[in-house]
């Protein structure tokens, strides 16, 4: 009998031939659901035995991307990825060691971004699945443990709060790093998560604060608590997002854009159109990180800690996206806050803080490298850059709104309740508006789709910035701040020093908003709102300056210590390599009798 015929991969081809559905998308389905039996027996086996669970997680991903789904030069990808990140995080001892592994990660990550735009479409097999979205999840937990990694080296008191809750001091062996890397619940959708994590994690620390007597088990005393009726509960979620989306993909597509129908519709139609292109093409993602954060959550790695109060276990930790934050959201931060929630956790904790200097609050070089990386991690298509473009302008101008709009109607219930309405609705249009592009991936249907709309919403953000950033701004904010709800007054007399929050009557209710008003500087997409004034021009202008600086001081440090740094980093890690060699291999005859004695 021949391997293609007992093959399950060649069956679910068969069954997807038989439904109609695209082989690709059976696959994988097949793979999420297929995470929670497998779950089950991993929830179950010796806690203990760290080395049997290593080997469990890392045979389930093999039987997943030999098995199932086929991909051989799939998994060639992901592990020279993996390889050559823990050769690198191993045996490079350099400062440099991190962004050395983070070069390495993105520039794997771009040549098959680009073998996937220039290749693989050309000759499009829907049978065959593309590894690409496996390895950007892949990619965020490299790059995270090497940042980690290089942590432990550091003196701690260098450290944030969250570095040193997710330092390694210890590098792992090549089985612990290649189970981290191949989970196999997150393997292809995610979510993405630090090694601290997992660590604790498969050794059972993460669970250390859980009561004895919640404990499960009769016999003895497992350490991961139930979490069943959690685990039910994401899954009903996940497949009422995966009925909504087979349910709005056979009713509209982003094909009736382009369809000469299309332009017999009015403007608020078209609109609409794209709100609804915009949330179908969200139901899915909805619907596989839901599933693949359940599968995760019942082997126990979502588990984020016991609530003496309420006397629940939270199950948190690795949530990925709230759609109902998403869909009800009334401001772009809201909204993307709530959309790939690992992703700007990632984009913040190891792009964005880690570009700006020692004791300085990161500016725009932070923000610069933070916005190209999170763009070239989706992808290289036009696309891309095109929504996420759009998307900072977005978040520039409902911050505006939020600091010279908002206070007016914060006094009146029922105005408030308008304000809201008409934020939700300007908020979801323009969220409709903005995803097209990387929905449709291409520059010029992507144009000739925002052009069908006459770019309405960057019509809007123009007028904004002309009106509040340009020669008026000062009238028209002296105009608007009239109507702002009264300062509240210290018992000394003195005004509150807030933006938004100053002009609530409520000290208490102004600190709070002041809180989120802080908070919100770090917008989501990992790219942090501009105010887009002179001063903050002025400010970006003189960071600039300085980065010219800083690189031609590290060129003319590179010029003359480049050989010999180099001949040391080379030499430091054939020492370690040389080290690790010689533990495993076995004792010489004697040398146990040696140390016996």
């Amino acid at each position: 009998m021949e391997w293609s015929q007992i093959n399950p991969g060649h069956h679910l081809d068969q069954l997807a031939l038989s439904v109609g559905i695209e082989s690709g998308i059976i696959k994988q389905v097949v793979c999420l659901f297929a995470s929670f039996p497998f779950a089950f027996v991993l929830k179950r086996l010796p806690d203990q035995n760290i080395l049997l669970k290593n080997l469990y997680v890392i045979g389930v991903s093999a039987f997943y991307l030999f098995a199932l789904l086929n991909i051989f030069g799939g998994f060639l990808t992901l592990f020279f990825a993996s390889m050559g990140s823990y050769l690198i995080t191993r045996y490079i001892r350099t400062p440099y060691m991190p962004w050395i592994n983070f070069v390495f990660c993105m520039g794997h990550l771009a040549s098959s971004h680009l073998k996937s735009q220039f290749f693989i479409d050309e000759v499009y097999n829907p049978d065959i699945i593309d590894v690409t979205g496996a390895q950007m999840v892949l990619v965020m937990k490299l790059t995270s443990f090497g940042w980690s990694v290089q942590d432990g080296r550091n003196p701690t008191d260098e450290l944030s709060t969250f570095q040193k809750s997710k330092i390694i001091k210890k590098h792992p062996n090549l089985i612990n790093f290649m189970s981290y890397a191949f989970f196999f619940p997150s393997l292809l959708t995610g979510p993405s998560f630090d090694y601290a994590d997992y660590d604790r994690w498969i050794h059972g620390q993460l669970f250390s604060d859980v009561p004895e007597e919640r404990k499960p088990g009769r016999r003895r005393k497992r350490m991961i608590p139930k979490n069943g009726k959690v685990v039910a509960w994401k899954v009903i979620q996940g497949l009422f997002w995966a009925v909504l989306f087979f349910k709005g993909a056979s009713f509209v597509s982003t094909d009736a854009i382009f369809d000469p129908k299309f332009k017999s519709h009015g403007f608020i139609s078209k609109a609409v159109i794209l709100y609804i292109l915009g949330v179908t093409y969200r139901f899915k993602y909805y619907a596989a990180w839901t599933i693949s954060e359940a599968g995760c959550i019942l082997c126990g790695l979502g588990y984020n800690g016991y609530d003496k109060q309420t006397g629940k276990f939270k199950w948190n930790a690795v949530q990925n996206v709230d759609p109902i934050a998403f869909e009800t959201g009334q401001n772009a931060h809201v909204c993307l806050e709530a959309w790939n929630m690992n992703t700007n956790k990632w984009l913040k904790n190891y792009v964005y803080l880690r570009v700006k200097h020692k004791n300085r609050k990161p500016g725009f070089k932070s923000t610069l490298f933070t916005f190209v990386v999170s763009a070239f991690w989706h992808g290289t298509r036009p696309g891309y850059y095109l929504s996420f473009v759009c998307g900072a302008l977005f978040q520039s101008c409902m911050k505006i709104y939020r600091k010279n709009i908002r206070p007016i109607f914060l006094d009146n219930g029922k105005k408030k309740f308008a304000y809201d309405v008409m934020s939700w609705v300007v908020t979801q249009l323009s969220f409709g508006f903005m995803v097209q592009p990387f929905m449709i991936l291409d520059f010029s249907k992507s144009i000739y789709c925002w052009g069908s709309v006459y770019f309405y919403p960057l019509v809007g953000v123009a007028v904004t910035l002309f009106l509040f950033r340009g020669p008026y701004s000062k009238k028209v904010a002296g105009f608007l701040k009239q109507y702002h709800v009264s300062v509240p007054e210290t018992k000394q007399g003195a005004k509150v020093a807030t933006t938004t929050s100053a002009s609530i009557k409520n000290p208490k209710l102004a600190q709070i908003l002041k809180d989120k008003e802080d908070y919100e500087e770090f917008g989501s997409l990992g790219v942090p709102s501009q105010e887009l004034s002179k001063e903050e021009f002025d400010r970006h202008m003189k960071e600039v300056g300085e980065m010219a600086e800083d690189f031609k001081e590290w060129n003319t440090h590179k010029r003359r210590s480049s050989i010999t740094d180099g001949q040391e980093v080379i030499k430091d890690a054939l020492n370690e390599f040389k080290k690790d060699m010689v533990s495993l291999m076995p004792p010489k005859e004697g040398e146990n009798d040696k140390k016996k004695d």
